[in-house]
């Protein structure tokens, strides 16, 4: 069986609470469930099991060690000129990129090639359609402009799963190997 799969931070309880209390101000935006948020690491897209086990194998050797973030600032992804999607930012912290490039070069161990992107750290918030209106997106991201999350240390990053059980409906996000910091 295959299953979509990348891995990712999870938010400490706290640092959600902060991200949720911003999930608003922007009609028509379909927002995420709480359970959803995380700061990506590395997206290696639909994998066999036996290819996951490999990968599974290769994160749990990345050398790690435990390291502070702060989420920062907002922003929106476009795709053709429309924008897909809002987003919270993180602040630029070397340990989390090297972290995200170990990831990545996990894929490799594990025998298969992951696409080419920019890795650009962040909280997915909301994903839009055409309906919402840009200056909403330009108010919210103005308002969070200057903002700043409490401090937090990532201590364990995962390896999930993505399932979509509904159209229409946010995926289900299942944790498939958990990786201390």
């Amino acid at each position: 069986m295959a299953l979509r799969v990348f891995t990712a931070l999870p938010l400490p309880d706290a640092i959600a609470d902060e991200a949720e209390a911003h999930m608003d101000h922007v009609p028509g935006a379909k927002w995420r469930p709480r359970e959803n948020l995380h700061i990506t690491l590395a997206f290696y897209g639909e994998l066999d099991e036996p290819v996951i086990a490999d990968l599974d194998a290769q994160l749990a050797c990345i050398p790690t060690r435990r390291f502070e973030l702060r989420l920062s600032g907002a922003g929106h992804f476009n795709e053709g000129g429309d924008p897909t999607a809002i987003w919270l930012g993180v602040e630029e912290n070397a340990a989390l990129r090297d972290l995200a490039r170990r990831c990545s070069g996990a894929a490799r161990g594990a025998g298969f090639a992951q696409g080419r992107r920019t890795y650009r750290p962040h909280v997915t918030l909301a994903y839009l359609g055409r309906e919402v209106e840009f200056v909403r997106i330009q108010r919210f991201e103005q308002r969070l402009s200057l903002w700043k999350s409490a401090a937090f240390i990532a201590d364990r990053f995962h390896l999930y799963s993505s399932r979509t059980c509904k159209p229409g409906k946010p995926n289900v996000y299942e944790i498939e190997a958990e990786y201390p910091l």
